[in-house]
């Protein structure tokens, strides 16, 4: 038996594991740059607190990429073209990031603080696309049993690629002006384009359509049909496809319910600001790591069904755990066990759910399906989640993680329905 995962580990032992690192990476550094560092160095700046508070508006990117996402799988770049579809795109949006990044390193918040705003919505919006053209990249280098252990290796790097913008950047801040650490921080972009440079297209994407010809009212329509309408009728052909959206809005329901309040709750246990930071840095992140590669070895040798039914259990009885916690109070050595156990199990279902969402892609549409059931995906956790406050107010801490486990229920009965009427689902 053990020899039977060995071998399914041996789909790790690939160069475009590599790349997914690097491109990872990539993915993952830009966003704590205008957000939990950004707010750090506007506070130094003096920045008020409802200014800073304002900068959250800049996130508005990634909640609507799937706007443009139609334009970045069927228009060609000038200029790009040769590197081909999804690595000119790639290195065109790096190429925007680098310089917005670098363009914030050179300004003063506390003298042009919009202008530093603007720079950051603009870092976003090459991030986004940046994400929109990844995504559908990974998805491409891969067949559908495959997609568990690219996926893994790629929140890998995406996890490398915050641990960057994060810990390394406070780190350097110490040491270097915030100016200074931000220059250092657009060599990330660095890594994104040396990795597309690098490697070849992937091996599903297929070749552009002909290009738009006639009158422009034409081409609009042409562009219409083929890269909004086609994708999105794709899709709805299948069987149960709504219940399947459902699903995807759900399946993540569990953890991303408690995410929100997960940092009140150690405060509330009397837990300091160090302690936290070392377990949830230390041994979540590690945990994390572990548990997404764990999670591609988990479906490559079982199928992606059985991984998302181990995934939704597991992240429903680790919830569990912070029922203990709060019963056992400030107890730094369960805080560790907590944290792993969740995380572990956190890493193991996201690999098995975004396998499951590329899975559902159509290579002729990866990009605009991709970015579209993410949205999905994001949906419950953007607006259901809001309300977790509210919860621990009237039912406290450990009802509160009671009736956060329980959400892991819906996921698993759609779960079995969609098996079971659909068959949608890999064995």
């Amino acid at each position: 038996m053990l020899k039977n995962w060995l071998q399914a580990a041996r789909v790790y032992y690939d160069r475009r594991m590599l790349t997914m690192t690097g491109l990872g990476f990539a993915s993952g550094f830009p966003f704590l740059l205008v957000s939990g560092t950004l707010a750090l160095w506007l506070t130094d700046s003096g920045i008020s607190l409802e200014m800073i508070a304002l900068f959250s508006l800049v996130k508005t990117p990634y909640s609507f990429k799937w706007l443009w996402s139609p334009v970045v799988d069927r228009i060609r770049l000038p200029f790009f073209e040769r590197l081909g579809r999804r690595r000119g795109w790639a290195v065109f949006s790096q190429l925007l990031l680098l310089a917005a990044i670098l363009g914030m390193s050179l300004v003063d918040p506390s003298q042009a603080v919009y202008l530093l705003m603007f720079l950051a919505f603009l870092t976003l919006i090459a991030s986004a696309t940046q994400d929109i053209v990844l995504d559908a990249y990974r998805v491409e280098s891969f067949d559908t049993e495959e997609q568990a252990a690219g996926t893994a290796i790629f929140i890998l790097g995406y996890r490398l690629g915050s641990i960057f913008s994060g810990a390394v950047a406070l780190l350097l801040a110490t040491v270097l002006s915030w100016h200074e650490v931000y220059a250092v921080m657009a060599l990330g972009a660095v890594v994104g384009m040396v990795t597309v440079l690098c490697s070849r297209e992937p091996k599903n994407c297929k070749k552009c359509g002909a290009p738009f010809k006639g009158s422009w009212p034409s081409r609009l329509k042409n562009f219409w049909q083929t890269a909004v309408k086609s994708p999105v009728a794709d899709f709805v052909k299948r069987s149960g496809w709504i219940w399947i959206l459902l699903f995807i809005m759900v399946y993540k329901l569990c953890d991303a319910y408690m995410v929100p309040m997960t940092m009140p709750f150690y405060d509330a246990m009397g837990f300091t600001k160090a302690e936290i930071a070392f377990v949830t840095k230390f041994y979540g992140m590690g945990a994390t790591i572990l548990g997404g590669i764990a999670g591609g070895v988990m479906v490559n040798r079982l199928g992606l069904l059985k991984g998302l039914y181990i995934g939704s259990i597991l992240q429903g009885l680790t919830t569990l755990m912070y029922v203990v916690q709060a019963h056992a109070g400030n107890d730094l050595y369960m805080l560790m066990v907590t944290v792993s156990l969740d995380n572990l199990a956190g890493g193991m279902s996201t690999t098995a759910f975004v396998a499951y969402i590329s899975s559902l892609c159509n290579v002729a549409y990866t990009a605009t399906q991709y970015a579209l059931l993410s949205s999905f995906m994001s949906l419950a956790r953007d607006l259901l989640a809001s309300t977790s406050g509210v919860l621990v107010k009237f039912v406290g801490w450990s009802s509160f993680f009671v009736i956060t486990t329980l959400m892991a229920v819906p996921g698993l009965l759609l779960l079995v329905y969609l098996q079971r009427k659909y068959k949608n689902v890999q064995n």
